[in-house]
């Protein structure tokens, strides 16, 4: 009679609900061994939680990443609810492979790998929420980002202009020059002409008044000046105007190339900007990178966490009845083995013993 009741409190006070089985299966423990060790079921239930929400995290970490590149949310949640299975059946496994039989260097040796592999995740996990978080002065340092490279983009472009159209700038220049010589000559030549009318005495003048001989040879010297200018400005303007439309040609290309180059840079937002964007942030601001260092030291102690719990708990029932589980499967696989090499032998022996036996027969025949 109290045997009974003692097996039905024992039911009761043992009775597992479904949130707590949940949390059970997140932490990676067989079910079926937690059943028999409920004095383990809140530390499982505790390293299930963390798993748990690590992948929650992960999967809004992942979510807002994939928003920022593709800016469609039912990818973004898709692929946010992908990443977060992958970290949370990772984790489990993580948590899972850490046995407590053996020495403290050997659990120590196999939980090195696990807690780099969880600090990896951790930082991972940490960079999208880290943009989230500051988000704002993400976006102030974008903008500040995409008006430096205008900036730079605009001094390339000036610089190619240069360097494409400088040799037609250099013979347009000479071109120019020439006719400035050519109208010098005949603004020289009128002018002597207009002396030698006048009567105003030179070195190059007569000093007398009138038209005269000398005048008219100088009128027919600025005449002569007047056709060589017009001559080679009629004899050069096809050649100008193919000068100025190549200029124009360079200036038009490469202003198209700088309008389609700055409708790229104004899209200057994705993840890969933003990370670039906080980069630059953490180093200009000392309070925003210790933020950042802090959001990114939680995240890593969220991941590891249930690696140290396992590592620093002691030895509990669940770690004795799972030792033993798999020692008698270990056993088991053994002894069917062994039997199954005995069988083995005792055919061949069989065998090499009928064999001899059908020898002697014929021999003695």
């Amino acid at each position: 009679m109290i045997k009974n009741q003692l097996q039905h409190i024992s039911r009761v006070n043992h009775r597992m609900n479904w949130f707590q089985k949940f949390l059970l299966i997140c932490s990676g423990g067989n079910i079926h061994i937690l059943r028999k060790t409920p004095s383990e079921w809140n530390k499982f239930a505790g390293i299930g939680g963390i798993v748990l929400f690590t992948a929650v995290f992960a999967t809004l970490s992942a979510g807002y990443a994939m928003f920022t590149v593709f800016d469609d949310i039912w990818t973004a949640s898709g692929f946010g609810i992908l990443w977060g299975l992958m970290i949370f059946n990772l984790d489990r496994y993580i948590v899972s492979s850490i046995k407590k039989t053996g020495t403290w260097w050997n659990q120590i040796l196999m939980a090195v790998p696990r807690l780099i592999l969880a600090t990896f995740l951790g930082i991972i996990i940490s960079k999208p929420l880290e943009l989230k978080i500051f988000e704002k002065e993400v976006n102030k340092q974008l903008n500040t980002i995409i008006q430096r490279n205008k900036t730079q983009l605009q001094a390339e472009m000036n610089g190619r202009i240069l360097q494409q159209s400088g040799p037609f700038e250099t013979e347009k220049k000479q071109i120019s020059s020439k006719i400035a010589d050519y109208q010098k000559s005949y603004d020289s030549a009128a002018v002597e002409l207009e002396k030698e009318i006048l009567g105003k005495q030179s070195g190059l003048t007569s000093g007398k008044v009138g038209f005269g001989s000398n005048a008219k040879r100088k009128s027919e010297l600025k005449e002569q000046r007047r056709q060589d200018l017009e001559n080679y400005q009629k004899q050069i303007a096809p050649r100008l105007e193919y000068l100025d439309k190549e200029i124009s040609k360079v200036y038009t290309n490469i202003e198209t190339e700088r309008n389609k180059t700055e409708t790229f840079e104004d899209k200057f937002n994705g993840f890969a900007a933003r990370l670039q964007a906080l980069d630059e942030l953490g180093k200009s601001s000392a309070i925003i990178g210790l933020a950042a260092a802090f959001i990114m030291g939680l995240f890593i102690c969220l991941e590891i966490s249930p690696v140290l719990v396992k590592l620093i708990s002691s030895v509990g029932p669940y770690d004795y009845l799972l030792d033993k589980t798999e020692n008698d499967f270990r056993l088991y696989a053994k002894e069917k083995m062994e039997k199954g090499n005995a069988g083995t032998d005792w055919r061949i022996d069989d065998f090499k013993e009928s064999l001899g036996k059908g020898n002697s027969e014929n021999s003695s025949s």
